[in-house]
């Protein structure tokens, strides 16, 4: 019985302490080039880019809040988008600008497994609030008459939590994942934050069973809220056509426009930067990639909203 005891103590103490070294395992991110001068010119750039998309998504928070001609379904789901695009690029540009500043590319085992979850929580979140939006055009269009019944403020706070509470399955699901596996020889990440192709290629595991079931059901679950989209959208454009009214048919696809340009500026752009293998792809081009799908989408989203949708621009 005291071997057997003896046995199980060593056993747990070998994998506390290779879960040690692996939490202490240092990761360096991508670093564009080697001139401290021209990372000092990214720097700048990304933190530009940053204030103005705080900028942007703080002035959509405060409208959607303040002007009380707002407080409808569709800029309720809007609120929380712009809640969504900030939080998404203050993952992973602060961090990048910080590297650059010090000319340090490091990142902790567990700095980059949170930085992950962090990252499928808002990208999961957002695919939910985005199919939410589709849902409300498709109610307010093809079913006008019940669309109060329908849109109340208990729906939208379902379609709100869900959403939410979807991010955060898949968050958890994809860091548990990642946590799970272990890595040996470069620790190289061709991006310039933590993903889940990129740490796939420095892990030495030969199993990965958690981490593809939690692909699998992320890639299900986005192509579940696409093609939901897709069939709303099949009926809101039928619906608009057999309007008679040209006024009516303009006002229609004006609230319908901007939703349209968010859905495809997010969907598309995780499509290119996923498409090509990082280690296939050059510096500059993963760097682009990476920027195509985590900072794009957040600086556009609210430009999209200010420049197509007349409520936001009337004062």
């Amino acid at each position: 019985m005291f071997i057997i005891h003896h046995f199980a103590f060593r056993l747990i103490l070998q994998l506390y302490n290779m879960r040690n070294q692996t939490l202490l395992r240092i990761f360096l991110l991508l670093r564009l080039t080697d001139s401290r001068a021209l990372l000092g010119l990214q720097a700048t750039l990304f933190s530009l880019v940053y204030l103005v998309t705080m900028l942007e998504n703080l002035t959509i928070l405060l409208l959607t809040v303040l002007d009380h001609r707002l407080h409808t379904p569709m800029y309720f789901f809007l609120r929380h988008l712009s809640c969504l695009d900030l939080c998404l690029i203050s993952t992973t540009v602060p961090k990048t600008i910080v590297n650059s500043v010090t000319f340090s590319d490091s990142i902790s085992f567990l700095g980059c497994v949170s930085q992950l979850f962090l990252v499928v929580l808002m990208a999961g979140s957002e695919m939910g609030i985005l199919t939410a939006m589709s849902y409300d055009r498709y109610v307010a269009i093809c079913h006008p008459l019940n669309y109060e019944a329908v849109m109340s403020k208990g729906c939208c706070v379902q379609l709100v939590a869900v959403s939410w509470l979807s991010g955060v399955v898949f968050g958890i699901l994809y860091s548990a994942g990642t946590s799970s596996l272990e890595f040996c020889g470069s620790n190289q990440i061709h991006q310039f934050f933590c993903d889940v192709p990129s740490l796939l290629e420095l892990s030495c595991s030969e199993e990965h069973a958690v981490i593809n079931v939690s692909v699998v059901l992320g890639v299900f679950y986005a192509f579940s809220c696409l093609v939901c989209m897709v069939v709303s959208y099949v009926f809101i454009f039928s619906a608009v056509l057999k309007i008679s009214s040209r006024h009516s048919q303009s006002k229609a696809f004006s609230t319908c426009l901007p939703h349209l340009g968010i859905v495809g500026t997010f969907f598309l752009s995780g499509a290119v930067a996923y498409q090509e293998p990082a280690s296939e792809a050059s510096p500059t081009g993963d760097l682009l990639c990476s920027v195509l799908y985590s900072v794009v989408p957040p600086v556009l989203n609210p430009i999209i909203y200010c420049l197509t949708d007349r409520d936001i621009r009337q004062p």
